[in-house]
């Protein structure tokens, strides 16, 4: 990666929040965390992390880029499934800790690997005292064991 970013404890608390220097801030495992939206719809796709290679790759292509905390490796959204995701717009929040992506969600237009359109395809709800989860009856657009 040729891209660096500024580091936020160089900054004052004025340029940090209110100044054009892009300085992310990282958690201690070098990770921020991202929410990607679709283009368009504002529906929440799914809530992501990036390192500083993933969002330099993402800035530099125009294709969303993550890490993967479960594989602790870098991936590319969408390379192996088809359901890229073409970066819209990045944005920071006001002490650039978390981000909110929007993307135009490409291939079928399944942002999750379960194969729906977004990864929130379920809902909690307390019954008889206990917290149990709900599917809201999105659907499957394409059947995960055929694709990975």
């Amino acid at each position: 990666m040729s891209m660096t970013f500024a580091k936020p404890e160089t900054l004052d608390h004025e340029r940090l929040e209110h100044g054009s220097t892009f300085a992310p801030r990282f958690d201690a495992n070098g990770l921020v965390t991202v929410v990607t939206v679709e283009h368009g719809t504002n529906e929440v796709l799914m809530l992501a992390h990036m390192n500083a290679d993933a969002l330099a790759l993402t800035l530099e292509t125009g294709f969303a880029h993550y890490w993967s905390r479960s594989r602790s490796k870098l991936w590319k959204k969408g390379e192996s499934s088809g359901e890229l995701q073409r970066l819209v717009e990045l944005r920071t929040d006001c002490d650039q800790d978390a981000m909110v992506m929007t993307v135009e969600q490409t291939g079928r237009g399944a942002a999750c690997h379960t194969g729906r359109k977004s990864c929130f395809y379920r809902r909690a709800l307390l019954v008889d005292g206990n917290a149990v989860l709900e599917d809201t009856g999105m659907p499957q657009i394409f059947d995960p064991n055929k694709v990975y």
